[in-house]
């Protein structure tokens, strides 16, 4: 009993030292997921002629509350053929390629703001403009070290960088 006692204390004195730890992966898996993503939309467009787009998934009853705005994407994106170019998933009309669900874990912040990503047949996202995600830990927000930014430049480079950067 003892000894049982005194594993309980270490296990209640080292579990708070896993957070950051478990923060970090959350967002790292995030990001990885959100870069895979990308790269799968822009393989599509160029091999389908364009016309796919990626758009966020919103608040969910019961779970995800992390995309309230149009900057806020925490909650998940899905890609689409967009068959009337208007970056709105129609689930009648339009067919689903792939969709992406996060639990909520992870803050997802788009800049510039916007619902969807359309990306052309050249493989280009959004015309001329760089993207910037910044992913950070949601209990935390970008005040933790676990905090990513995943940089998409118009072309379709993307970087995934440490802390929130400006992509230059």
């Amino acid at each position: 009993m003892v000894t049982i006692a005194i594993l309980a204390v270490l296990t209640a004195l080292a579990a708070p030292s896993f957070t950051p730890l478990l923060d970090k992966w959350r967002v790292r898996s995030a990001a990885e997921a959100l870069q895979s993503t990308l790269y799968f939309a822009r393989s599509e467009a160029i091999k389908r002629g364009g016309g796919i787009a990626m758009a966020k998934l919103a608040n969910t009853a019961g779970g995800c509350q992390n995309a309230g705005t149009t900057q806020e994407w925490g909650c998940g994106w899905i890609v689409f053929v967009d068959a009337n170019d208007n970056g709105t998933f129609n689930s009648s009309t339009e067919l689903k390629l792939r969709d992406t669900a996060l639990d909520g874990a992870v803050n997802v912040m788009r800049y510039p703001s916007g619902n969807f990503v359309k990306v052309d047949r050249y493989g280009m996202a959004n015309g001329n403009n760089t993207l910037r995600f910044v992913l950070s830990p949601a209990a935390t927000g970008v005040s933790s070290p676990a905090v990513t930014t995943l940089c998409m430049s118009a072309g379709g480079r993307i970087r995934i960088l440490s802390g929130e950067v400006s992509c230059t």
